[in-house]
């Protein structure tokens, strides 16, 4: 059985130490526009999502020094931290990867942002980069 591609890029996350000052390169000089902001706790991430055709650009701040994020910044500095794949059935996808063998940090999907189901491959499963899984809600669709 063949595999469905995912459907697009939902978005790129990027790690940065402030929304506040990573913000104005993306709205005045990049001229993307803001769509919106929120915490997702469960992350201990405060997320800014930016407009880019079809796709969005993530900003993740760390909201605690335990954060990921905040892990993240500080062993490898800001900059690229995921990218993110639109798929239908996150759950499905997460069972057919396990039995395939990719090392997976979840492997049941959990809420993330936008009230999408998401799920994180292991970086080591595509050569150190980190894809996250995202299905969203028919009514709140990104893009």
């Amino acid at each position: 059985m063949a595999v469905k591609a995912p459907n697009k890029i939902a978005h790129i996350g990027i790690a940065v130490k402030s929304l506040e000052q990573a913000l104005p390169f993306y709205t005045k000089h990049l001229g993307l526009t803001l769509v919106g902001t929120e915490e997702v706790v469960s992350e201990q991430v405060k997320v800014a999502f930016l407009q880019i055709g079809e796709s969005r650009i993530e900003l993740l701040e760390p909201l605690s020094d335990q954060s990921p994020i905040a892990k993240f910044i500080d062993k490898r500095g800001e900059g690229i931290h995921h990218i993110a794949l639109d798929v239908d059935d996150v759950g499905e996808r997460l069972i057919h990867l396990k039995e395939q063998g990719v090392p997976l940090i979840h492997e049941q999907p959990k809420e993330g942002a936008h009230h999408a189901q998401i799920g994180f491959l292991h970086p080591k499963a595509a050569g150190g980069v980190l894809y996250e899984l995202c299905q969203y809600p028919q009514e709140d669709h990104e893009g």
